[in-house]
């Protein structure tokens, strides 16, 4: 199978509308809420994945509201729409496999069967162990700066067939997250 037909096969979508309801989020910029989403595709779903079969659907604006840091300050909070939402997850999902296995065991974020506590546990295992130091890397605002047709390069050096999805539905998605991160791994020890 395809990627396009396996990010648009019946079974990866209904995973990813669920998902997106579990999330439930604030609505984006239509200010459509995850209740009416459901609706939403029963009307519009062969008109938008026409557009997404011919590579011309492309994700809206993302509203952007600020949220309070703890340290203080702002932190700007991009919100997409919920249909967006669940493209963007159900490109996730077809993407995420063909990465999984480039990923370094000392990678922790965004990956399946792991989460911050697992992270938190290793890091205590290490200075049992009698590591002294432990780096946390944050690369902020790197997919608001990075080269997105490089990344895009690393895609079609994976995907032998990629599908005809426009840039923008990466740069609002951790899709292309997998491929960086498993591309230019850091080793800690």
């Amino acid at each position: 199978m395809d990627l396009l037909n396996q990010i648009l096969s019946k079974g990866n979508l209904r995973q990813a509308y669920w998902q997106v309801v579990r999330n439930n989020g604030s609505p984006g910029i239509d200010g459509m809420d995850v209740l009416f989403l459901n609706q939403h595709l029963n009307k519009e779903w062969e008109r938008i994945r026409t557009e997404i079969e011919s590579g011309k659907h492309t994700p809206q604006a993302v509203k952007g509201i600020k949220i309070p840091k703890r340290s203080g300050g702002e932190r700007l909070l991009g919100i997409p729409t919920v249909l967006d939402r669940m493209i963007q997850q159900a490109i996730h999902q077809a993407l995420s496999p063909l990465w999984e296995s480039d990923f370094s065991d000392f990678s922790y974020g965004f990956r399946p069967g792991r989460n911050a506590q697992q992270c938190v546990q290793q890091a205590q295992r290490y200075i049992n162990e009698g590591y002294q130091d432990i780096i946390d890397l944050d690369l902020k605002s790197f997919f608001d700066v990075v080269n997105q047709d490089f990344l895009m390069s690393l895609l079609h050096r994976k995907i032998a067939k990629p599908a005809p999805i426009s840039r923008g539905w990466f740069g609002a998605t951790h899709a292309l997250k997998i491929i960086c991160e498993s591309k230019y791994r850091l080793q800690y020890r």
